[in-house]
């Protein structure tokens, strides 16, 4: 007579401990923390030696509001070259889209359709350059470095078409109204709180949406983000629009503050926006970058320029600095990236 076979014992699997979960996501928070609070040290340094150096001149709520006015134009190019270098791509092409939607964002024809003219051509003349850049790379299979660097020939040479070398005075009064301090809002202008806005987007855009999260994919493995679905030709399409626009953007930001447009505007723009976004924390290889960190960069960088400009420093040694920066930011990247 055989026994019943007794039950079996349930298998109970051990669950991994609470932290190694939570773990990886303590890690990455903390390099983000730790990143973005020493840029913070950083930018608190500069105020200081600012203070010190020129401590009348610099401290001065003119010279403050001065700083983050001038930020405000590099710093809407930058939010753009942020994503586009997330993506892995590259745009050499902003500052000369700059040029060109603000020359003719203020020719004479622009300008007899008032305040809503000036700044839709800017933004249209943005679009359409970014649209070209987009094309070209994604559906032209160009590399990012090629196309964007005929567009900056391409743009600037039409800028200069356009305006003959001469400057375009802006006519229309609610757009100069705009540069004055009449114009601003609890002591703040309104060119910086144009900045503010689309940083608050550029936020959202990267770290709350699919767009977001599709554009980092794309930058971290191109190849694995086609085979999980995504449409990686549309998505650098759509990149490169978003420059353009923040490229138009800006431009109608420096008609302002400059009440004027030349063909020389946004000159390197394209060495000032990489180079904040590399101090941010974006990775030239794409696949990782903050808009926070971006932000912070610009930050740094205007109030370096704004430090030398007091001291009396010649423009040489702002750009001998400027090259400096880059280097040691990319060496940092490097190192961090191998431990």
């Amino acid at each position: 007579m055989t026994q019943p076979a007794s039950p079996a014992r349930p298998v109970t699997e051990k669950s991994p401990p609470a932290d190694d979960h939570k773990s990886p996501w303590r890690s990455l928070v903390t390099r983000v923390d730790v990143r973005t609070l020493s840029l913070l040290g950083v930018l608190a340094a500069l105020v200081v030696i600012g203070g010190v150096t020129e401590p009348d001149a610099f401290l001065d709520t003119d010279n403050l509001q001065l700083v983050l006015t001038q930020a405000s134009v590099i710093g809407v190019v930058t939010v753009g070259m942020t994503f586009v270098i997330i993506s892995g791509g590259i745009d050499l092409s902003v500052g000369a889209i700059v040029a060109l939607a603000s020359v003719w964002a203020t020719t004479v024809a622009t300008q007899e359709y008032g305040f809503a003219g000036i700044l839709f051509t800017a933004v249209v003349v943005g679009l359409g350059c970014g649209l070209v850049n987009g094309l070209l790379i994604a559906y032209g299979r160009m590399v990012p470095f090629i196309a964007t660097l005929a567009m900056l020939a391409s743009g600037r040479g039409l800028a200069l078409e356009i305006t003959d070398g001469k400057t375009q005075m802006v006519t229309v009064d609610s757009v100069l109204k705009l540069g004055e301090r009449d114009s601003y809002v609890l002591g703040i202008p309104p060119l910086v709180m144009v900045f503010a806005a689309v940083t608050v987007v550029g936020w959202l855009l990267l770290n709350r949406t699919t767009f977001g999260r599709r554009s980092v994919a794309v930058g971290g493995n191109a190849e694995a983000a086609r085979l999980a679905g995504i449409d990686v030709r549309r998505q650098r399409l759509y990149l490169y629009l978003l420059s353009g626009l923040c490229c138009g953007i800006a431009a109608f930001l420096l008609i302002v503050l400059a009440g004027s447009g030349q063909n020389t505007n946004g000159n390197l723009y394209e060495l000032d926006a990489i180079a904040a976004a590399i101090i941010g924390g974006t990775l030239l290889s794409g696949g990782r970058g903050t808009i926070t960190g971006s932000v912070l960069g610009v930050l740094i960088f205007i109030t370096i320029q704004n430090i030398f400009a007091l001291n009396n420093l010649e423009t040489a040694v702002q750009q001998i600095a400027k090259g400096a920066i880059i280097v040691a930011a990319v060496l940092v990247q490097r190192r961090t990236a191998t431990t």
